[in-house]
């Protein structure tokens, strides 16, 4: 399992601070989010660790060795911006940034065959790439990315351009490819895909980390203990059962039915809610309302913008 640690990385451009002290540690074999709006200081720090441009101050460490040359054939870049030749077709395309990357022609060829059958895309091999829509060529430099089994894969914005069934195709080849021992950095405003792929996150805003860790840790820690009652029963029952023990955040209709937004106060657990409904009204269901990876960055984004 390969690992990947930024420490302290200072990087700006003129009058400009890219990257300010940012530091992250990428566990070997996981999915790593590394997330922000744009201009936060990602790309920076990922051309960084591709080595195509150095920190102003800072060192990266790739599987607990100080980064260097040597470790690029370690390394799959998928850049946002697409780069593959438009009049070469794509058999010829994928074999020679294949060789690139240091493959034999001969071992190259089998590998990509493997691919395009994977990705059902064989009839392509003799195709301009100037002739594929953007999904398609999106797959060809997804292979060519991944050809050389990295054991660091960089995807930035990965789906971009993908229909809803070549995203999928996309997020389990990921998942495969983790469970065979790569590690990957994924750079992404999708934040469905951070919730189904990511093991650990670092989001970054205005040059810094603002927010690291495991995603089941962030997420439970941005919980405020509030559930969604379904009920049967009148408001003002409602009211009474609650009184001044709990907090009710809203009550409001949903396709013909009661829903109330109540905050646990105090120690009070799920239970003593529970207790102090069912005399009153008919529960129809319960559940936490946790917030989503989506609520999640924006609220923290907001308030480090609060607190800058």
């Amino acid at each position: 399992m390969y690992t990947l640690e930024a420490r302290d990385i200072h990087k700006s451009y003129a009058a400009h601070k890219a990257l300010n002290g940012v530091s992250i540690a990428v566990p070997g074999q996981t999915v790593f989010g590394l997330l922000g709006p744009n201009g936060a200081g990602k790309t920076t720090l990922i051309r960084i660790i591709n080595q195509i441009t150095g920190p102003d101050s800072g060192e990266v460490f790739f599987n607990g060795e100080r980064l260097s040359p040597k470790h690029v054939e370690y390394i799959g870049y998928l850049p946002e911006e697409r780069g593959l030749y438009k009049k070469m077709k794509v058999g010829e395309q994928c074999m020679y940034l294949a060789q690139l990357k240091g493959l034999s022609a001969k071992e190259a060829k089998v590998r990509l065959m493997e691919w395009f059958k994977r990705f059902d895309i064989h009839t392509w091999w003799d195709k301009k790439v100037e002739d594929l829509s953007k999904g398609m060529a999106q797959k060809v430099q997804f292979i060519t990315t991944v050809l050389h089994e990295p054991k660091l894969l960089i995807l930035d914005e990965p789906f971009s351009g993908f229909d809803p069934i070549n995203a999928e195709l996309i997020r389990n080849e990921m998942l495969r490819l983790k469970s065979e021992g790569t590690t990957i950095i994924l750079s992404t405003h999708d934040m469905g895909s951070v919730e189904a792929l990511c093991d650990n996150i670092a989001l970054i805003n205005r040059s810094q980390v603002i927010l690291g860790g495991s995603v089941k840790d962030i997420k439970n820690s941005f919980r405020t203990r509030t559930y969604e009652v379904v009920y049967e029963g009148a408001a003002m029952d409602l009211g009474i059962s609650l009184w001044a023990s709990f907090e009710l955040v809203e009550n409001f209709a949903r396709e013909e039915k009661s829903v109330a937004h109540i905050r646990l106060t105090g120690d009070r657990k799920l239970n003593d809610l529970l207790g102090a409904l069912l005399p009153n009204l008919e529960i129809n269901s319960v559940n936490e309302l946790v917030p989503d990876m989506d609520q999640i960055f924006i609220e923290a984004v907001q308030k480090n913008a609060t607190h800058e």
